[in-house]
């Protein structure tokens, strides 16, 4: 019907506020709904400390106390100079006893070395008489058993003193008088001495002994 001059004209762009356009936007570009954030996303800088921070409180190991520590740790010129003092002058202890109880007496300082620290293998025992029973016992499966065990180096070694100069050096050496033939040792107590690497202990008489070491022990 058409309109009278009286009645306005209504267009469809001034019908109510423009709620349409506002949806259409809302749908392209979604926003977020209000609430609570995500406990698993955090924010920047909040977990921890930064890189930075953390070197600070020990986060990361610091280079400097190594460096510090290592002046403290360098050897001084002194230290070298010990040990080859005492290897090449080896200390000497004589334990008095008679031709009867050398043999005894070795034994005991034997079991004393062990009981105190001593390696089995660093001990060499040398008799001038009768031979240890030990010793008397290996030999009979022969000489190359008896010196492979001599070889191994892993347990006491007990030996003639007239074979000294066949025996390597050891750390410790027993030199027991217990007899023998005359001279026996004034000619096996100068080896026994150079066999030795830091002691060698005598058992028998102190006037015979220091006769052929030429000092008093």
């Amino acid at each position: 019907m058409p309109l009278t001059p009286e009645e306005p004209q209504i267009h469809e762009s001034a019908q109510g506020p423009r709620v349409t356009p506002a949806a259409s936007r809302t749908a392209q570009t979604p926003r977020p709904v209000p609430g609570p954030r995500p406990a698993a996303v955090p924010r920047p800088g909040r977990p921890g400390p930064s890189p930075a921070a953390a070197s600070r409180t020990g986060g990361a190991p610091r280079p400097a106390p190594p460096a510090q520590r290592a002046p403290q740790a360098t050897p001084g010129p002194a230290a070298p100079t010990a040990p080859s003092v005492s290897a090449a002058v080896p200390q000497v202890q004589l334990i008095p006893a008679s031709a009867e109880g050398a043999l005894d007496a070795a034994e005991e300082a034997v079991d004393l070395l062990l009981d105190t620290g001593r390696a089995p293998g660093d001990v060499l025992v040398l008799t001038t008489g009768d031979p240890h029973p030990w010793a008397a016992h290996e030999l009979s499966f022969g000489e190359a058993a008896y010196w492979a065990l001599h070889d191994a180096g892993d347990d006491v070694f007990y030996a003639d003193a007239a074979q000294a100069g066949r025996a390597a050096g050891r750390p410790v050496v027993v030199f027991a008088v217990n007899g023998g033939p005359a001279g026996a040792t004034a000619a096996a107590l100068p080896t026994a001495l150079a066999r030795a690497g830091t002691l060698l202990i005598v058992c028998g008489d102190p006037q015979q002994v220091n006769s052929v070491l030429g000092t008093g022990v």
